[in-house]
């Protein structure tokens, strides 16, 4: 894998800043209640939580775009909420984060994707998601289009998929469209139920799993992930596969079809949430200022490993990358 320098770095960094960056995806609200375990309830063999505090976060596609406000760049955060108390939470977050809110659209009847869970004694004790998987409605769908549409100058395109119903085929294959005919990169975190929509992106991003369950095969080897890679290339008609592997880092076919792999970098790992969400906009960022795509990998790899060292849903940002590049 590419070699990253401090000083290039830097440059990059420079570059991004102010760069308007979409991100289309699936917007959610994280709510934590965390508290202190003494006892078992009467009732059930459950333990009983003391509250101490409740914590609320930007999660989903809101949280790829606090990678990028981190990093520098303008992200353009388009999805939808629901008409609920948490959309209006979200819309709340996202100006305390520094992120403009005015490309969601708020649709009625439809639930905000809400997130709870449940810390006990620092251990994660239960989770409780509120959502509908069913598409949006395709006046919604429409609006994100326009969204692009207003906006001239943007430099890259995320497309953040959590199977919550904003991305249909129409809207991955609008977004994809507009993408190749302005040249701008389009950059995709996939899951499964629309994982071979996404036909003529720049950068296919799949984790290992989803990459095995998707193609049906073991994904045990490097052999086996490279033969992967190289199928979902060939089927996508993408121009790079990025294959995020956890522990073992990642692999990358790129469009000539060169292999390149990197270790992890993570000295300790405090908590993985949200690892993947820095990893796609640490990648779009770097090459929506034109690095090329080994070095932006590198890079995001070393994001990553930054934030999984700190527990919680963290983000990155510019000075935390900077400070972890080892010339």
């Amino acid at each position: 894998m590419h070699d990253v320098r401090r000083d290039r770095t830097q440059r990059h960094l420079a570059s991004l800043k102010g760069a308007e960056i979409a991100v289309i995806g699936d917007v959610m609200l994280d709510r934590f209640y965390w508290g202190s375990v003494h006892r078992i309830s009467p009732e059930a063999p459950v333990p009983v939580i003391d509250v101490v505090k409740e914590t609320a976060h930007l999660g989903g596609a809101a949280n790829v775009a606090t990678n990028l406000h981190g990093l520098g760049a303008i992200p353009i955060l388009c999805g939808v909420v629901g008409a609920d108390a948490s959309g209006e939470q979200v819309r709340v977050l996202c100006h305390e984060a520094g992120l403009r809110s005015d490309a969601l659209t708020t649709v009625a009847g439809r639930p905000t994707t809400t997130k709870t869970r449940l810390i006990g004694n620092n251990q994660h004790v239960a989770r409780l998601d509120y959502e509908t998987r069913d598409h949006v409605a395709q006046n919604a769908a429409k609006a994100i289009v326009e969204r692009l549409h207003e906006h001239s100058n943007i430099k890259g395109i995320i497309l953040e998929d959590y199977d919550k119903g904003l991305l249909s085929p129409w809207l991955i294959g609008e977004v994809i469209a507009i993408g190749r005919a302005r040249q701008i990169p389009v950059f995709v975190d996939p899951k499964h139920r629309h994982f071979f929509d996404f036909v003529g992106c720049t950068v296919f991003k799949p984790n290992k799993k989803e990459a095995a369950d998707a193609l049906g095969m073991p994904l045990s080897t490097f052999d086996e992930i490279e033969k992967a890679g190289r199928t979902l290339r060939n089927t996508l008609k993408c121009e790079n596969v990025l294959i995020t592997l956890g522990a073992a880092g990642m692999m990358l076919i790129e469009s000539d079809g060169t292999m390149s792999t990197v270790p992890t970098r993570a000295m300790s790992v405090s908590d993985v949430s949200g690892a993947g969400d820095t990893v796609i906009a640490t990648l779009s960022a770097m090459m929506s200022v034109g690095v090329h795509v080994r070095e932006a990998a590198a890079l995001a790899n070393i994001a990553a490993g930054r934030v999984v060292s700190e527990p919680g849903i963290v983000a990155i940002t510019a000075s935390e990358l900077l400070a972890e590049v080892i010339d």
